[in-house]
């Protein structure tokens, strides 16, 4: 143990960190930049605080404050002590609805403020998109603003007083008239009030720099106040009061629609005399699907506020009838103007990605200039990007004269870095011609402070640098931000990793094979980080059990990046680190579609996984349910279920079967069929199919096959209903045309494959065990079975989404050499999917009950669930399911260690949704794993979409 960390653990409450986990998870934020720190603390409160600054002084050690890291200019990184405020320094210590203030922590995120705050009609007035998970400590150090600033300003316009403790250890309580003031900064200040007064740009998003200027006598020598964007160089806030604003008791959203992006932007100041609540804009490039918006290229959204929902909508129509515009709609349904700002709040994932799929960066991130200059200066800035060959798709705050936008950098390269050097140094010449600011958000951090001087000149950088040393002598608080900066260009995160592509099973298809282009998807917005599931959403339900950024999906992309780094992660595939940060993923693939870059974690760890135990032994559990098909073929062969389920049943057999196969000891084994789907299926049939409907293949996936072949028997029956022909692959009867006009009848013995050991499967359990060489080998299998179904027309229907979705997805990546997988997987439907293709016109038998239950995560991922929400609407079954993940999610919930984490993922929404359903409430749950763990935890029967709509047959029939 170093004599740092010694000093650490012995004079601090909270956790200190210095292991390779701890250091990995902090070297970046959501920058370009990376940094590896020696350290991280965890505080518990202010004399914690005080205690990390003093000994990290006596060692000349650099400290930097992190709230939720996502600063997208490198300002939450450090080479020396990271501390982590997440963990304790978290809380709401009050909340006064009569003086509109609150007392915060510095580690209290942004969205647990507004629940507090909503039940007495108030709110915190600043709302950056990242509000699920950003930090009181982070919006005041970076002084963040948010789309709502137009009407409630910035995060300093909101703070009263803080409490801080400076770079020497002095406990400070900051506030107007010089209160808190550290010695020495009143003469600094005294010295130059003509430069303070004459060198600041006034507009509404100048973020950059030290806010001097609030400490002269006309603006009431605002300690607090300049405090404020100064990105953790002047001190450490331990405690802030800020002020609240009313909420407006009913609001409207009125989307302009406008010709292109510029004349949304010359249009945005003309809205302002109408008191909106926002103005922001974005362009088409940004919106996958426009069907939603009104007619035009590019809108603004805005919100206005009243006291009724009429008054609320008055103003908005007002403004439309203001604005010149190609289309418009207004809209005051609550969950309409949810699903119109989710739009806008994505936009900055989908920044991340250009329309072609390639890479996009931060570093010029929020300019901001004056509201009436904002179409000049994006023309301007249009034709720099095109002078150096570059791309981006501005979107952003466009009523306060802030875009973001995320640029097509070449940051892997020298050339690339050094162009966008170039880019930088010209495009910062733009913005200050155009009486503007480097910053109009996020701060300056490492990305900007170096140009710092195009802004402001030398004499008033200067300046800064005085004040810094009056709050920080010694150089301690997060040095080379903003003052005395590190180039633009150093410690860039991509540097480190491969430069050659790495040795994978995965094809990786959107990141051209590279397994190192996957990893840097993950930019750090943190959307994996919320503490709750927010409507269908599933991403990250480990995360949310344990909240523990290893945990995330953003924590795990971090430790697979230093992995291919190979500077802090030094072993490679064999890393301890990365496997126990894996091992608690559910492989659920919320983050595949719920992350706004569409990084996969499952198959991430399908491939660590595989690599990580290549000749080496591997653990039980990768054998008993990693292998279950073959396991249950073999039970099938020889007739033994009823033995199997009795020897279950007892006990001392059962405690030896689940610690021979690492299964959890909470864990009950599952029954199996004594008669399987495909042996009901060989009695039933007579003979060739007949003609009529549409041919459907209905795959026997390897849960509706062993354990619950009630599901294939209800779906058989509700498709013939429809009026189609259903036939299992790949022991079917049909005639096709061949290439000669004749017809050719393809024909399969069903006993010899089905019963012996040529079976079609999905190699899901395979995959989420990494045992990417014997899935290929199944995968390879099931589709030289399948060739000659992959010459008609007809589609492959799979009742189990889990199997649907890896037949969609792993299929085509894993065997990505193998055209046939691509045509199985496009061939892949879903229940409802086929019934909505295939039989348009069928009516489905109306149940009329309530519905409760739970998407399944993979069909949320992978496949949508928008087909099984109109078939349950035509079947009369009203309601909507939950989002987040049932946590048992296939082999995870039952391997051992997992049991406590599986159960806090099923309260999170499943188990309370279901225990609060009313009498005659459906429980739907189409995934034998969320069937299984609602009859383990709940003692309640979920039922597949398919046995609901089969009973209704019956009851209609």
């Amino acid at each position: 143990m170093s004599e740092l960390e010694a000093e650490l653990r012995k004079a601090v409450r909270g956790e200190v960190g210095f292991d390779v986990t701890s250091r990995a998870l902090t070297t970046m934020d959501a920058s370009n930049y990376r940094r590896v720190p020696l350290g991280v603390v965890a505080p518990h409160d202010a004399d914690d605080v005080a205690a990390v600054l003093e000994v990290c002084r006596d060692h000349m050690v650099p400290v930097v404050a992190r709230g939720g890291g996502t600063s997208i200019a490198g300002q939450a990184t450090g080479t020396g002590i990271v501390l982590d405020f997440t963990r304790h320094m978290n809380g709401l210590v009050s909340l006064d609805p009569d003086t509109r203030t609150a007392v915060v922590q510095p580690g209290l995120v942004l969205d647990r403020l507004q629940e507090a705050a909503a039940p007495h009609g108030l709110r915190f007035g600043p709302d950056p998109s990242t509000h699920s998970r950003c930090t009181l400590g982070g919006m005041i150090g970076n002084n963040s603003c948010g789309s709502h600033s137009v009407a409630w300003g910035t995060t300093a316009d909101s703070v009263r007083e803080l409490e801080v403790v400076s770079g020497r250890g002095q406990r400070l309580r900051l506030g107007q008239d010089w209160a808190g003031a550290p010695q020495g900064l009143r003469e600094v200040v005294d010295g130059e009030l003509a430069r303070l007064r004459t060198g600041f740009p006034e507009l509404p998003r100048r973020i950059s720099g030290y806010a001097l200027d609030a400490l002269l006598p006309e603006n009431g020598a605002d300690v607090a106040r300049s405090f404020c964007g100064s990105e953790g160089t002047l001190g450490i806030v331990t405690e802030a009061v800020v002020r609240l604003v009313e909420a407006p008791r009913a609001r409207a959203l009125a989307v302009l629609g406008y010709g292109d992006e510029g004349a949304a932007a010359e249009a945005a100041a003309g809205l302002l005399p109408y008191g909106p609540l926002t103005v922001e804009g974005m362009a088409a490039d940004l919106v996958p699907s426009a069907h939603v918006l009104p007619r035009g290229g590019a809108w603004l959204f805005v919100e206005t506020g009243g006291e009724s929902q009429d008054e609320a909508r008055a103003r908005a129509e007002a403004i439309v009838r203001a604005a010149d515009v190609v289309g418009s709609t207004v809209v005051t349904d609550p969950g309409g103007q949810r699903a119109l700002w989710r739009i806008r709040e994505d936009a900055s994932g989908t920044a991340t990605r250009m329309p072609d799929g390639s890479e996009a960066w931060p570093g010029w991130e929020d300019c901001a200039v004056p509201p009436q200059r904002l179409g000049a200066y994006l023309r301007d800035f249009r034709a720099l990007l095109t002078a150096h060959g570059l791309r981006g798709t501005p979107y952003g705050h466009f009523g306060d004269g802030c875009i973001h936008v995320r640029i097509d950098f070449d940051l892997l390269t020298e050339p690339g870095v050094a162009a966008f050097r170039r880019f930088s140094e010209e495009l910062a010449e733009v913005v200050v011609a155009h009486g503007g600011s480097l910053s109009g958000e996020h701060g300056d951090g490492q990305a900007r402070a170096e140009l710092l001087p195009k802004m402001y000149g030398h004499d008033m950088v200067r300046l800064f640098e005085r004040a810094k040393g009056v709050w920080d002598p010694d150089d301690l608080l997060n040095p080379g931000m903003l003052v005395r900066p590190a180039p633009l260009d150093a410690d860039l995160r991509f540097s480190v990793l491969p430069r050659e592509p790495v040795d994978v099973a995965f094809g990786y298809p959107a990141d051209g094979g590279d397994f190192s282009a996957a990893v840097r998807r993950c930019v750090g917005v943190a959307k994996c980080r919320t503490t709750s599931a927010a409507g269908p959403a599933v991403m990250c339900p480990s995360f949310r059990a344990t909240g523990e950024e290893e945990h995330s999906t953003r924590g795990r992309a971090r430790l697979l990046h230093e992995m291919l780094a190979g500077e802090l992660v030094t072993d490679g595939w064999r890393s301890t680190e990365v496997r126990d940060a894996l091992d608690l993923c559910l492989a659920c693939k919320g983050c595949r579609s719920d992350c706004p870059v569409e990084v996969d974690m499952a198959t991430y760890k399908a491939e660590f996984l595989h690599h990580h135990y290549e000749g080496r032994r591997r653990p039980a559990a990768h054998h008993s349910m990693g292998r279950l098909p073959q396991w249950l073929r073999l039970v099938a062969r020889t007739r033994t279920a009823p033995l199997v389920n009795a020897l279950a049943a007892v006990p001392p057999f059962a405690w030896a079967a689940k610690r021979l196969g690492g299964i959890a000891p909470e864990r009950d084994i599952p029954r199996l069929a004594a008669r399987t789907f495909s042996r009901w299926w060989e009695r039933r049939e007579k003979g060739p199919v007949g003609t009529g409907g549409d041919l459907v293949l209905l795959w026997p996936d390897t849960f509706t096959e062993h354990l619950s072949p009630n599901v294939g028997q209800a779906a058989v029956r509700v498709l013939e209903a429809a009026g189609l022909r259903v036939a299992l692959p790949p022991t079917v009867r049909w005639r096709t045309p061949s290439g000669g006009g004749e017809e050719v009848t393809v024909a399969m013995d069903p006993v010899s494959l089905l019963r012996g050991r040529e079976r079609v499967c999905c190699g899901l359990t395979y995959v989420s065990t990494g045992q990417l060489d014997r899935a290929r080998a199944v995968l390879r299998r099931t589709l030289d079975l399948m060739e000659p179904v992959l010459g008609t027309a007809a589609p492959v229907v799979v009742l189990e989404p889990s199997c649907a979705a890896a037949l969609r997805s792993d299929l085509p990546e894993l065997l990505h050499d193998d055209p046939r997988a691509r045509r199985l997987a496009d061939r892949v439907l879903t229940f409802a999917e086929a019934l909505e293709r295939h039989a348009p016109d069928w009516t489905p038998p109306r149940v009329e009950r309530p519905v409760v239950g739970q998407t399944h995560c993979h069909q949320h991922a992978v496949l949508g669930d928008a087909p099984d929400g109109r078939l349950r609407e035509a079947a009369g079954l009203a309601g909507e399911l939950s989002g987040g993940c049932c946590g048992l999610a296939g082999n995870f919930g039952f391997e051992k260690g997992h049991y406590e984490v599986s159960v806090a993922c099923a309260e999170e929404q499943v188990l309370p949704a279901v225990r609060g359903a009313g009498e005659g409430a459906v429980v739907l749950a189409d995934g034998y794993s969320c069937r299984t763990q609602l009859e383990q935890l709940a003692g309640v029967r979920g039922r597949h979409l398919a046995e609901v709509l089969a009973e209704g047959l019956g009851a209609s029939g």
